[in-house]
């Protein structure tokens, strides 16, 4: 028999707006229709489509998405955004993983780092240079080679084999790229030589405890000698990811990483990527608290999943339901409490 609950299955069709492709989202309708009476995968592309979602009003929302813009051009400039997770708060409707909040310090890459750093926890010296300042940057007061990547995007767009640069001319060659070819502000932080790990992270349902699964990413060295998970990596799947058999390694990677999922105020699941500085130590690069939970064996939220507990993609799909559905109560409940979340202001990073 299956439970009789609706689910409904939301991302978005809009050019980077949805962390959740085609693939991935008929991959969780397969394994969430075996068990529940009524799945469906729903396209949110605006507020009309978000209006539509409410008055349905499912008993959960799989989460595939975090943002619905009315200027797509303003990206998160766009003042008019709306973040779909406190939409849902704020109608009374349960959903899988993190609040908004936690979504608005994870998406931009340099608010997480100043997150991390305002916790006490270790992530290389950055700073930002603003998109409109590509042409008056000046020289960057970190120490070189610096690394050089956009504040806000994923799946390693915008990094290259000139993402490593090593003097004013390669910095401010990259800045302008990113700058005129994706619309993005800049990440600069001094560059870590040593080893990099993705770290899966998943609540467990009956003790409320957190699996803290890393596994290492090996891309292929480029041709200036540096490993880079790229976007042509990812997309050719040419990077390595192993099991972490070194214990010391893995301990100090799992203790950054939870620290860092705990201080970004993420809930029941996420990712957290880390590298080694040049003496061993972890730190913190970035976070993405809507991992991809697409169906292949390369994945790196399941494969951890696997290689470190043996968690099947099914159980752990249905791990994350449960954990949503787990929030779920009245409309009237959830609507008084989430009038109760303190709503931060907008973030402005200061460096």
């Amino acid at each position: 028999m299956k439970i009789k609950q609706r689910i409904e299955i939301v991302a978005s069709t809009q050019s980077g707006l949805s962390p959740m492709g085609s693939k991935s989202r008929e991959s969780v309708l397969a394994v969430l229709a075996k068990h529940y009476s009524s799945v469906r995968i729903t396209i949110v592309n605006s507020e009309s489509d978000l209006e539509a979602l409410v008055d349905r009003r499912p008993d959960l929302v799989f989460l595939g998405m975090k943002l619905v813009l009315s200027d797509q051009s303003l990206g998160l400039r766009d003042p008019n955004k709306i973040w779909v997770s406190q939409y849902l708060d704020e109608h009374g409707i349960a959903y899988t993983g993190s609040n908004h909040l936690a979504h608005e310090l994870e998406i931009n890459k340099a608010w997480a780092k100043q997150c991390a750093l305002s916790a006490g926890l270790l992530t290389s010296p950055f700073h930002v240079i603003e998109r409109g300042q590509w042409q008056t940057t000046e020289d960057t007061y970190l120490t070189y080679p610096v690394f050089v990547k956009p504040t806000s995007r994923g799946g390693g767009q915008g990094i290259n084999s000139q993402s490593v640069v090593y003097n004013y001319g390669e910095l401010k060659a990259k800045v302008r790229s990113l700058a005129l070819e994706l619309h993005s502000d800049s990440l600069i932080e001094e560059y870590l030589p040593g080893r990099e790990f993705s770290v899966a992270i998943l609540k467990d349902e009956a003790s409320a405890h957190y699996s803290v699964m890393p596994i290492e990413l090996i891309a292929p060295l480029n041709e200036r000698g540096a490993r880079l998970l790229s976007a042509e990596v990812k997309t050719a799947d040419t990077e390595r990811s192993i099991k972490v058999a070194d214990e010391a390694i893995k301990a100090s990677v799992c203790e950054l990483a939870i620290n860092v999922f705990k201080a970004l105020g993420a809930r029941d699941y996420g990712r957290i990527d880390i590298r080694l500085g040049e003496s061993g130590e972890p730190y913190f690069l970035e976070a993405n608290l809507m991992p991809s939970l697409k169906k292949n064996k390369g994945n790196y939220f399941p494969k951890a999943c696997r290689l470190n507990i043996d968690l099947d993609y099914e159980q752990m799909i249905l791990g994350i339901a449960r954990l949503g559905l787990a929030r779920a109560k009245s409309a009237d409940e959830a609507i008084a409490e989430a009038g109760t979340i303190k709503i931060l202001p907008t973030l402005e990073p200061v460096f």
